[in-house]
């Protein structure tokens, strides 16, 4: 159900590399132009550096990143060896295949959607935008409510380019906003797409007497919105934070991982409780027979419970020492905090401006601010514009 609500359609491309990695041959058109990696770690080097290169407006670098990752994570999981062996309780979490926590798989799906929807496939823009709310929601596990107003909204604008109804997606955005923010209503004529990014995302730590606890901290940016002010500022686009990853990466409740890595504190925990019990036991047995040999007594069941105590108490010791239990804090680091989303209608041509961020009250962060060009086509097809206030 996740593969069938994701991209609509395999583009060629893509289809090809499945059929090469089936028959043994390079994977992906990421295989053929990089140097080998860590499997493991192969779908966050794509994360990472298709972030960066769709901040550089290397878009085709970025599509084939995300192409390479989207991939990968559809299936990654469920029959690999690596991954299998991680849920041991010998093998640490960083030895499996990353494939990120929910929301930064959501990421992967909505820049795959902004270039897709740049690309002129809105209906391929649209899957995806849908592919990432049930990423969030996560229905084979344990059923959480997706919560992203922006890929519900997008859903939305797509189905009215697509000339469909797109009213119950914006229903379901402008609950998730809430009464603070009023979405605007969807203009089929806007021909120029904004998305906006800005301030730095989670950062994941392990907590826990063994590190078992994967915990996530935020620090807020001091951008909270933006504007974008365009033709000597005549025409001025609001670009307020519609989703905060932030929270999308705090509010899930119970995890999947959080229960694995449970467990195997637990075993860690009782290991080495009943190795100190076997050993002290050990001391107390070889005591008494040490004692039954001075009173001219056979002390040989005594000393011989007090090896087999020890040795039991070694091996739990060693196996609380070899069980791993640390969270796997492997992330995709060049995240932003906040996503925002305008759509305005402007004559073909080009248009300058220039790109402010705003903090709590307001003010603008003079330092941040961008200039912008947007060239919009004269053959009726949208302009997408990605902003981001991240450098890397």
């Amino acid at each position: 159900m996740l593969w069938l609500g994701g991209c609509a359609t395999l583009p060629d491309d893509i289809a090809a590399d499945r059929a090469r990695a089936k028959a043994g041959g390079p994977a992906t058109a990421a295989d053929r132009g990089a140097p080998a990696l860590a499997e493991r770690n192969r779908v966050l080097v794509d994360y990472r550096q298709a972030a960066t290169a769709l901040r550089a407006g290397n878009f085709d670098e970025a599509r084939t990143r995300l192409d390479d990752a989207i991939l990968r994570i559809g299936g990654i999981i469920t029959n690999d060896a690596e991954a299998a062996r991680a849920r041991g309780l010998f093998a640490a979490e960083s030895t499996k295949p990353f494939i990120g926590e929910p929301y930064e798989r959501v990421m992967a799906y909505y820049y795959r959607g902004i270039l897709y929807w740049r690309d002129g496939q809105p209906d391929n823009a649209r899957a995806c935008f849908r592919s990432g709310q049930v990423i969030d929601s996560e229905p084979g596990q344990n059923g959480y409510s997706a919560d992203y107003v922006l890929l519900d909204y997008l859903d939305g604008f797509a189905s009215v380019k697509l000339q469909a109804d797109g009213a119950d997606a914006w229903a379901r955005a402008q609950t998730r906003a809430g009464e603070s923010k009023t979405l605007p209503a969807y203009d089929p004529a806007a021909n120029v797409l904004v998305f906006a990014e800005f301030g730095y995302g989670p950062r994941k730590i392990a907590a826990g007497e063994y590190g078992e606890k994967l915990r996530f901290q935020t620090q807020d940016s001091p951008s909270r919105s933006a504007r974008l002010l365009l033709d000597e500022g005549r025409l001025v686009v609001p670009l307020p934070a519609y989703d905060d990853l932030g929270f999308q990466a705090t509010t899930r409740g119970g995890r999947v991982m959080d229960h694995i890595l449970g467990n195997k504190a637990f075993f860690k925990a009782g290991a080495d409780t009943a190795g100190n019990v076997a050993l002290a036991g050990a001391v107390v047995a070889s005591e008494q027979a040490r004692r039954r040999e001075r009173r001219g007594k056979d002390g040989d069941d005594a000393e011989a419970a007090a090896i087999g105590l020890g040795i039991i108490g070694l091996i739990s010791k060693v196996a609380a020492a070899a069980t791993q239990t640390q969270a796997d804090t492997r992330q995709w680091d060049n995240l932003p905090q906040r996503l925002s989303f305008a759509a305005v209608k402007l004559p073909p041509g080009e248009h300058r401006g220039r790109l402010e961020f705003l903090d709590r009250e307001g003010h603008v962060l003079a330092s941040r601010a961008q200039t912008v060009a947007i060239s919009v086509p004269a053959d009726g097809r949208d302009a997408v514009v990605f902003l981001s206030e991240l450098k890397r």
